[in-house]
């Protein structure tokens, strides 16, 4: 029981951690949007690979068409997307504790060894504007680490995505 509990522990913690938030306009009516398009300027200028850009509005798009909307060249919605990457640098200190130091005092123990370390924290903005008013009417974004997730880079993407988009429609109850 113990070993399957720290493999299921190891298991999320090695996935990372997405944080999430979202914000969305309270006067909208999101029962009224069926339709949706991606903002083709906004796509073309994202700083990242094209095919991130697909993985990207794939796992979207699947998630859209998972809540009933369906795409379309005159849609209700325009989405919006905005990705950028930051990089976090770290300091770790390691003790040195001299293995003699216990029993020849004058040795001491060491003065600790410092190592930095970096992370690469990538950010997706998730937008979403009605089309006939221009008015945003939801907004979602999400932050976590690229670099030590154990997953490919589909399921990352993916899982990002799903994380972000979770609250949308939001439940105006």
């Amino acid at each position: 029981m113990r070993l399957t509990l720290f493999i299921l522990s190891f298991f999320i913690l090695s996935c990372g951690t997405v944080r999430v938030a979202y914000d969305y306009d309270s006067s909208s009516d999101f029962s009224e949007y069926n339709t949706y398009a991606f903002s083709k300027e906004q796509i073309e200028n994202l700083e990242i690979s094209d095919i991130d850009k697909k993985r990207i509005l794939s796992s979207v798009e699947s998630y859209l068409n998972s809540k009933g909307y369906s795409f379309s060249k005159n849609p209700d919605l325009i989405v919006s997307i905005d990705t950028k990457s930051k990089e976090n640098v770290y300091i770790n200190r390691y003790n040195d504790y001299n293995y003699y130091g216990w029993y020849y005092p004058y040795y001491g123990y060491g003065s600790g060894t410092y190592k930095p370390f970096t992370k690469v924290v990538g950010l997706l903005y998730i937008d979403i504007v009605d089309s006939k008013t221009g008015k945003l009417i939801w907004q979602g974004n999400g932050s976590g680490s690229l670099s030590s997730n154990k997953l490919s880079r589909d399921q990352l993407i993916s899982n990002f995505v799903s994380q972000v988009m979770e609250s949308y429609p939001p439940s105006l109850n």
